[in-house]
Formats: structure tokens, sequence, C-alpha cells
């Protein structure tokens, strides 16, 4: 599939379209597409193993894919490898900066890669860099999880980028920290940047402006996180008890259960189609079961919710 380079046109930051990527006849993606709008936060959510690796390092001109094609501003990241590399911002899943330099040598070593300073783009990272500023001359590797998700944002800002891909970025970093990490997200946004985030937590795909559903290759829903909830029309009911393991398997053992998996302190639990009023019949059962303490209330979806419909 070819697509035509279109530089500075149109509203898309980034095209994807039948993207496949094979390893050793191993499907890691399926065909996918989706577009980017410049300006906006597209979050890409799914487990560990859903492709989101794979996709970023073809966005990244990193990885060929094996077939289907993709366009960052109009760029095609096959045939305009050398193009691509300069006008995107990368931060990989796992800390890739020089641990034995210091916080202010790693980021004057990419600016000077990009033909550029820190000085010139400060005003990019100055409400990031502050934070870590205190820590400029202490080597990277000694940086705590939170300063490293940091640094790796300045580096990846430093030469201005038009796309900014992030894969995984709050993984093993505390609460804290990512729900900075995603204020930060949203001031780059409106600074125009386009921003692709990928995340196995489904609380942050609420912070998105749009985002698409992955697993096992493929996409199985894209839209605005409200939309992605309005479009679940199934009964939800949040279940509880002394002993939540016994609670649990008795449950996948019901006649009636369509569904059943852990959310928080509950369990929620789905009833196949001609059984959802069967509530009092449920706790019944539950009781003859010897489940004690049982709390059983209505609840209303959420993302983890629509994602586990959908497998």
């Amino acid at each position: 599939m070819l697509f035509i380079k279109n530089e500075g046109m149109g509203q898309w930051a980034i095209e994807v379209k039948g993207l496949k990527k094979s390893y050793n006849g191993v499907e890691a993606l399926k065909g996918i597409s989706f577009s980017v709008k410049k300006g906006e936060l597209f979050g890409l959510i799914g487990p560990d193993g859903a492709g989101k690796t794979s996709l970023f390092r073809i966005l990244t001109s990193l990885l060929l894919p094996t077939e289907g094609a993709a366009l960052m501003e109009g760029y095609d990241c096959v045939r305009d490898y050398r193009k691509i590399r300069s006008i995107i911002g990368y931060m990989p899943g796992r800390f890739s900066l020089y641990q034995d330099l210091s916080v202010q040598e790693n980021l004057n070593f990419f600016a000077t890669v990009f033909g550029t300073t820190v000085q010139e783009n400060y005003h990019l990272i100055q409400d990031i860099y502050v934070q870590i500023e205190p820590f400029k001359n202490r080597p990277a590797g000694k940086l705590s999880g939170g300063m490293k998700q940091k640094l790796a944002l300045c580096c990846a800002l430093i030469h201005k980028p038009k796309v900014l891909l992030l894969d995984e970025p709050t993984t093993g970093v505390d609460v804290v920290s990512r729900k900075e990490f995603w204020e930060m997200l949203k001031k780059l946004k409106e600074a125009g940047i386009a921003i692709l985030v990928s995340t196995p937590y489904m609380d942050e795909a609420s912070l998105c402006d749009r985002v698409a559903l992955i697993q096992e290759g493929n996409i199985l829903s894209i839209d605005t996180p409200q939309g992605i909830i309005d479009s679940y029309h199934t009964d939800i009911w949040a279940i509880k008890a002394s002993d939540m393991y016994k609670l649990i398997t008795d449950l996948k053992s019901y006649p009636g259960t369509h569904s059943v998996y852990a959310f928080g302190e509950y369990l929620h639990f789905i009833f196949q189609t001609e059984c959802r009023q069967d509530q009092p019949k449920l706790l019944s059962y539950l009781e003859e079961k010897g489940n004690r303490s049982v709390v059983m209330q209505a609840t209303v979806p959420t993302i983890e919710d629509c994602f586990m419909a959908l497998m």
C-alpha cells in the first residue's frame, strides 16, 4: 500500500493504514488502521503483548512493517525515515538515556544530536525541567523512576518535535508521578504537539482525547473515552463477600454467568442475557454455597469493562 507524501497538508499528524508485522510467522500486528490529529492526545490502550511496542518501533522507523504503511506529518515511515527521525520525539518503554551521564549532560547531548541547543527550545521543557534541575549534576542512572521519566521527556522534546510517541511511559512509576506526567502531557497537547501514548493502565484512558483499544494485534474499538463507555449497554453488578476467592469460584460455576472478573475490592459480574433479572436467585445460590457477608449492587461501566466485553 502506497501513501503519497503530503507535507504540511491535512489535519492528520499520524496515519496508519492496514499495518501488519510478523515475527517468524507470528503476527504481532494484524492490519491495524487509525489516525491521530495534530494537537491530539491519542491513547493506545491494551495489555502487554497486544502489539503496542511493535507499532511504536515501526512509527519511529526502527522496524520495517510486513505489510501496510504509516505516515508521520505526511512522511512515509519507511521511505522518509531520515525526515521522520527529525520531527518526532520518542520515549521507549525502557529507560534508554546514558546512565553514566548527568541530567544536564544527557540533555545537552540530545540537543546537539538534533542540531539545536537547550537554550533555543527551553520554553518547551521549562515546566518539566525545573522539577529535575536540582539534580542536574546527578548521573541519570541514580535518579528515581519519576525523575528518570521527566528527564526522558525533556530529551524527547528538546528538538521541538511535531509528534511525540510515548511507549508505556508510566509503567513502574508511582501514582503521584503518573498524575504529574499526564498533567505535563495536557500542556504539551495545548502547545499543538500530537501525542500518541500507549499504556496498560485502563484508568489512563479517560485522560486522552480519543483511545484505541488493542488486543493481540487487533484494534477492537476507537472512540472518545466517553463514547466507548456510552456504547456499552449491559448491566454490571459489583459483588463482594468475606471470602473473595470462594466467591469468584462459585460465580464462575453459576449457570447464569456470562462473565466475572476482579475489579478493585469487588468482582464485576454479568448475567447471561436470559438471566438478567435473576439477582435474587443468584444471591440465594451464593448463600447456599456458604458465602458470607455478600454485597451485590448495580454499577456503571468503565473503560476496563468495555475492554473486557470486546475480548
